[in-house]
């Protein structure tokens, strides 16, 4: 128990160096990213360091849940990827430790951060959020501080274009000076020339101190209500013109309330508050929507007075056509009730419209809400998740560092993204129920990390590179090269006595195969399926190949290594029918296209093999030759 206890400590104690440096990696990233989309609304306005250092902690805040996961995954996979490379994994595993027991206690403190990342968005998120996005509306209202840029027009003044040629930075003065003056309109604009000027602001930070030097103000004098044909204006050759303009660059923190609405500054309990309230409200408009529509609307007696409706009923008899009287009245009469017709549908239109429209945004502000409900919950949920996938991953890749863990975590991540962004936008749309398309990530990733899980706790190959190159290899029909090298320590010696005469053998029964399968002929398709016998016989002589391979491997000759390798490998299934059941192999006959797939596969794979055949007594001779060179040397 002991053991135990200082193996989970050791365990703790790697992975959670690990998931502190990710988790704060994880959260400078998406900070670098959060910042990059409100940049441009942000720089150039003079901001203070308090204001921006709140700025970077509300959002650090805001940003944590959705760090973490990526944090745990990419800790689980450089953890036991560390774990498999320094061969720890094995050695626990060699103590009879399970995959499982392994994680034991990586699952506790996984389930504990995701406790936290459930109480960040349900506690400290809310409030992160409305102070974030109050403290961003008030930096977006802030006016920009005055940087008038060389060469090109500046508008951030309300009411003022400015232009100036020149600019010195170190005494401020600006040449070429060319203001456009709109406070007037465009059609009384100012327009004012300068050799040189100066831009300041005030104490207060509330005006613009302008000082310009030696230059000439032109301003028309048209009066817009009254049309002229010759406009008088008039024209101002000043020395020295001084100007005041209003331009508040204090930066005003917005009310709060500005958030009251917003899903995302509400815990769970309030949200479901909210949703409670909503959809009684929606339902209470739905019903006085619909008694309206069958009072007024879609009701024509309720149009008409007591008197029309007896006037009505004595001026028409009980059965009467629409049409008929329609065509009988004068144009007048029908140009009159064609336009009080359209007039009324028009109304009603615009009056449904208004009411649609009310329904819809009380319905997509619903379906956000329960979205934000369920969001809490599926993110908190998805840091167990990433651990189940990334740790079992990290024990089958056997890589650690930051290389191949980086990249598979991102992938699954991206993925992770993708389809949760997906269901949330379906059901932040309608076309998906909202639980559906906020756990539709969840669906999909907690099967996966289940299965990877169970493959790494029975130490599957299923996700063993080599053993699917092996496969597609197989399937192609490209056979892997023999490769055998000299062995430093070698135990047993070959028995060069009794080699020649096994090898003359197997070349005299590899001639035989050959001649009585007929390999170089193309076999009988009906004979190929129905036939229920298996090629025992090449079996045999591959293993009786190998066996004499692998003692002559124990060599100290050299050249009797180069000769090894010019063996082939054989696939001693490859020229056979493809299934060991009778039924599947009828039923690949009986279905034409696949059928013939595999008879040219097989066709082509005998007569590899009688090709494989020739080699091999080529091979023994060689083999011979040079064993008897070597007893003939003395070398053996």
């Amino acid at each position: 128990m002991l053991h135990i206890k200082k193996l989970d400590i050791f365990i703790l104690k790697s992975f959670c160096l690990l998931f502190a440096g990710t988790f704060f990696i994880c959260l400078f990233i998406f900070m670098m990213q959060f910042l990059w989309k409100y940049v441009d609304e942000l720089v150039g306005k003079g901001l203070e360091m308090t204001v921006l250092a709140q700025f970077f902690f509300y959002s650090a805040l805001t940003l944590v849940p959705l760090s973490l996961p990526l944090a745990v995954l990419l800790a689980a996979l450089i953890t036991f990827g560390n774990f498999g490379e320094r061969f720890e994994l094995l050695a626990m595993k060699a103590a009879g430790i399970s995959l499982l027991k392994i994680m034991r206690p990586l699952i506790v403190f996984i389930a504990l951060v995701s406790c936290v990342s459930f109480y960040f968005q349900n506690v400290i998120g809310p409030r992160a959020q409305s102070k974030l996005w109050t403290l961003l509306f008030s930096m977006k209202q802030t006016s920009p501080e005055v940087d008038i840029p060389e060469g090109v027009f500046y508008d951030e003044i309300d009411g003022y274009n400015l232009y100036v040629k020149h600019k010195d930075r170190e005494t401020g003065m600006l040449y070429d000076v060319l203001i456009y003056n709109f406070e007037k309109g465009f059609e009384n604009a100012q327009i004012i020339k300068a050799d040189s000027g100066r831009l300041e602001m005030t104490a207060d930070k509330q005006h613009l101190y302008l000082h310009l030097y030696s230059g000439e103000q032109f301003e028309n004098l048209k009066d817009q209500s009254v049309s002229r044909k010759n406009v008088p204006y008039r024209r101002e050759t000043f020395r020295e013109k001084h100007a005041i303009i209003e331009f508040d660059s204090n930066f005003n923190m917005a009310d709060e309330g500005i958030m009251s609405n917003s899903e995302k500054s509400k815990d769970m309990w309030t949200i479901q508050a909210d949703v409670d309230s909503m959809t009684f409200k929606n339902d209470s408009l739905g019903r006085i929507y619909y008694d309206e529509a069958m009072t007024s609307t879609y009701n024509t007696a309720a149009k008409l007075t007591r008197q029309d409706t007896v006037k009505l009923a004595e001026a028409v008899p009980e059965s009467y056509d629409a049409d008929s009287l329609f065509e009988v009245a004068t144009l007048s009469e029908k140009e009159k009730v064609l336009t009080t017709a359209v007039s009324r549908a028009s109304s009603a239109a615009s009056d449904w419209n208004f009411k649609a429209f009310n329904i819809q945004q009380t319905d997509k502000s619903l379906r956000r809400h329960k979205a934000a409900w369920h969001e809490k919950l599926t993110l908190s949920l998805s840091c167990l998740i990433f651990f189940f996938i990334g740790a079992p991953l990290g024990g089958i890749i056997r890589k650690g560092g930051l290389g191949m863990p980086v990249v598979v975590s991102v992938v699954i991540f991206i993925v992770y993204y993708i389809i949760n962004n997906t269901g949330f936008k379906m059901a932040r749309d309608g076309k998906w129920i909202v639980w559906m398309g906020m756990w539709t990530s969840t669906a999909v990733l907690a099967p996966l990390g289940a299965w990877l899980t169970y493959k790494a706790n029975k130490d599957s190959v299923v996700l063993n590179a080599d053993a699917y190159v092996n496969w597609i290899k197989k399937v192609l029909g490209i056979r892997s090269v023999r490769h055998i090298y000299r062995k430093e320590v070698i135990i047993h010696d070959p028995d060069y006595t009794r080699l020649p005469a096994e090898l003359q053998t197997l070349s005299t029964d590899c001639r035989i195969y050959a001649d009585r399968h007929k390999l170089k002929q193309m076999p009988n398709y009906y004979k190929l399926w129905t036939d229920t016998g298996e090629d025992q016989e090449m079996e045999d002589i591959n293993i009786r190949l190998e066996d004499l391979v692998e003692e002559m491997s124990n060599t100290k000759s050299a050249r009797l290594i180069g000769v090894l390798n010019n063996y082939p490998i054989i696939p001693v299934r490859a020229h056979v029918r493809p299934f060991r059941q009778y039924w599947l192999n009828a039923a690949c006959g009986i279905c034409l296209p696949v059928g013939l797939f595999f008879f040219f596969r097989i066709w082509a794979f005998r007569l590899r093999l009688a090709k494989d055949m020739e080699r091999i007594v080529r091979t023994n001779d060689d083999v011979i030759y040079v064993i008897n060179q070597m007893r003939a040397n003395g070398e053996v």
